[in-house]
C-alpha cells in the first residue's frame, strides 16, 4: 500500500502564563491508503491536538511550531486558508468528538449536508438531495431524517450523521476524534462495525483517536500509543495487544477489562503525567514506571524500530545494555 499521509517531526505548543506547553512533540508516522490507524492514550496526552494539527484546524492558544504534514505529496502546512479549503471535505474530512456540539442545532440534518455540497461542488438541487439521502442510507439512517434536527436524534444517530457528512464527497481520509466517547457500549460496537463496513466498501483511510483501547482492538490495522505528547509505541494492533513492549502500553492494557480469559483485578497507572511546560529530563514516563532504571532519569529515549515495531524505551535501547 502506498503512503497517503506522511507526518514528520510534528510539534505543537500551547501558550500558557507559565510558558509554552509542548502538547505534541516530534511525532512522525505514515498512513497507507485504505489503512486504519488508531491513536490511543490517556486524556491530555496530545491525541486530539495532533489530529487538529494534521487537519490544520489549530486555533489560539495552540500553534504548530515545527514539522510537516504531507497529504498525497502536498505539504498542508504551507497552504493558504483558501487552498486548504479545496482539500477539506473533498480529500480529507473530520468527525468531531461531540456530534451534538459539532452539528448546528438550528438547522436540519438535510440542510447541513446540503450546505457542505453547495460549498464544495457545483451540483444542482436534485443531485444534492439525492446524495444526502444516499449517505444517510449508507450509515443506516432513514432518509426521512433529512428533515430532523440534531436534538431529535439519539446520540448514536447523531454520530452516524456526522460520519455521513464526512463521507459526502468520498474523501480519501477520514479523521475521527473520539467519536464513541459519549456512547454506550452497544452503540460503540454498532458504530465501529458501521465504520469498518464503510471503509471496506469505499476504501478510505481512517485516523482514529480514542482513550479506550478496547474500542479499536478488533477494527484497526495499526496502533500508536501516545504519552505526554510523544509516540511511545507503534505496531500492528494485534502485536501491540498480544505483546506490549513499552511499560506504559502494559499499564493501559491492565486498566481495561477483557471479555475473554479468567477474571482479573484491574490496575491503574500510579502517579500523574509530567509537566509539559517544564518536562523532566530523561524519559517522560520514568516517574510512573515500575521498571525504571538510572539511565531513564537522565537520557531521553529515542523511538527505535525493529521487526515492524517502534518503541521509545531504554529497555529496548542500546544504552540500556
Amino acid at each position: 500500500m502506498s503512503s497517503l499521509l506522511s507526518v514528520r517531526d510534528l510539534r505543537v505548543d500551547y501558550e500558557t502564563p507559565a510558558g509554552p506547553a509542548r502538547a505534541v512533540s516530534g511525532v512522525s508516522f505514515d498512513l497507507a491508503r485504505g489503512e486504519f490507524l488508531a491513536i490511543v492514550g490517556e486524556s491530555g496526552c496530545g491525541k486530539s491536538t495532533m489530529l487538529f494539527a494534521i487537519a490544520q484546524l489549530l486555533t489560539y492558544p495552540a500553534s504548530q511550531v515545527g514539522g510537516t504534514v504531507t497529504f498525497e505529496g502536498v505539504d498542508l502546512t504551507t497552504l493558504r486558508p483558501e487552498e486548504l479549503r479545496q482539500h477539506r471535505w473533498r480529500d480529507f474530512s473530520v468527525v468531531m468528538q461531540s456530534a451534538m456540539n459539532a452539528l448546528n442545532p438550528t438547522m436540519s440534518i438535510g440542510a447541513q449536508l446540503a450546505d457542505v455540497c453547495r460549498a464544495h461542488t457545483d451540483w444542482d438541487a436534485a443531485r444534492i438531495t439525492q446524495r444526502c439521502a444516499e449517505v444517510l442510507a449508507m450509515v443506516s439512517i432513514d432518509p426521512a431524517h433529512l428533515k430532523s434536527y440534531p436534538f431529535q436524534l439519539s446520540g448514536g444517530m447523531r454520530q452516524r450523521a456526522m460520519i455521513a457528512m464526512a463521507l459526502l464527497l468520498e474523501p480519501k481520509l477520514v479523521i475521527m476524534d473520539e467519536p464513541t466517547s459519549a456512547l454506550d457500549v452497544v452503540a460503540q460496537r454498532s458504530l465501529m462495525r458501521q465504520v469498518q463496513a464503510l471503509r471496506e466498501q469505499l476504501g478510505f483511510s481512517v485516523l482514529f483517536v480514542t482513550h479506550d483501547m478496547s474500542v479499536v482492538s478488533h477494527f484497526s490495522d495499526r496502533l500508536a500509543v501516545m504519552y505526554a505528547g510523544e509516540v511511545v509505541e507503534m505496531g500492528s494492533t494485534r502485536a501491540v495487544f498480544d505483546d506490549p513492549q513499552h511499560p506504559y502500553s502494559h499499564g493501559l492494557m491492565d486498566a481495561f477489562p477483557s471479555l475473554l480469559g479468567a477474571p482479573r483485578v484491574l490496575t491503574g497507572i500510579a502517579g500523574n503525567p509530567p509537566s509539559l511546560v517544564n518536562p523532566p529530563g530523561g524519559c517522560l514516563f520514568a516517574a510512573r514506571c515500575a521498571q525504571v532504571m538510572d539511565v531513564c532519569r537522565s537520557v531521553h529515549p529515542e523511538l527505535l524500530e525493529e521487526d515492524g515495531r517502534t518503541v521509545r524505551c531504554h529497555l529496548f535501547h542500546p544504552v540500556a545494555s
